[in-house]
């Protein structure tokens, strides 16, 4: 079975300490022995590490490359004050109103971008996909879109916050071809040098 990724579009987010416990005891793909999480500064890079022993230590495998942010996480949301209901003190609060809403600062892993920036090295690259799905389902929020062939046969995939959704691939004409007689070749225009 030869299967790739041809294009792929991620937005997913989710908290980080997520991402540690998916990979405590991960549903991998036969390729893939384990996945080594690595964090440099600001940058969480997860790389397939591959069952088969054919392939050297020196090879790169695949591996997903993610940005960690903090995001601050209130407990619960603000109540506005109740209008009216009597009384003289228009604005005042009391002292339970001004009380501040517990909130934490939760790191986040921003799986963001197109398929080099997100998926790299072609080495095991579609179990890492398949890795990458696995984690886009339990996300929290964002789009994972792709347009895979598994065995020559083109799919569409579609996670959206964490549920797979239908898809479909659409086949369109180059715009090149499809330009009008009236539009602009900013390309060959004499006004521009």
């Amino acid at each position: 079975m030869t299967s790739r990724v041809y294009r792929l579009h991620s937005t997913l987010e989710l908290p980080l300490e997520d991402v540690y416990d998916h990979f405590e005891e991960p549903d991998l793909p036969p390729e893939i022995e384990d996945v080594d999480i690595t964090r440099r500064n600001n940058t969480l890079i997860l790389s397939a590490v591959a069952t088969d022993g054919s392939i050297s230590k020196y090879t790169p495998t695949a591996q997903l490359k993610a940005s960690v942010t903090e995001n601050r996480v209130y407990e619960e949301e603000p109540e506005p004050p109740h209008a009216g209901g009597g009384g003289g003190q228009w604005g005042a609060l009391t002292e339970e109103e001004e009380e501040e809403i517990e909130s934490e600062l939760v790191e986040y892993a921003c799986f963001k971008g197109d398929r080099e920036t997100v998926l790299q090295n072609t080495t095991l690259q579609f179990p890492m996909f398949e890795v990458l799905c696995n984690v886009a389902e339990i996300a929290e929020k964002g789009t994972l879109t792709a347009i895979v062939a598994i065995d020559e046969e083109l799919q569409a995939v579609r996670i959206e916050d964490g549920e797979r959704t239908p898809a479909s691939i659409n086949v369109t004409e180059d715009p090149a071809e499809d330009r009008g007689e009236d539009t602009v070749d900013w390309r060959d225009n004499e006004f521009i040098r």
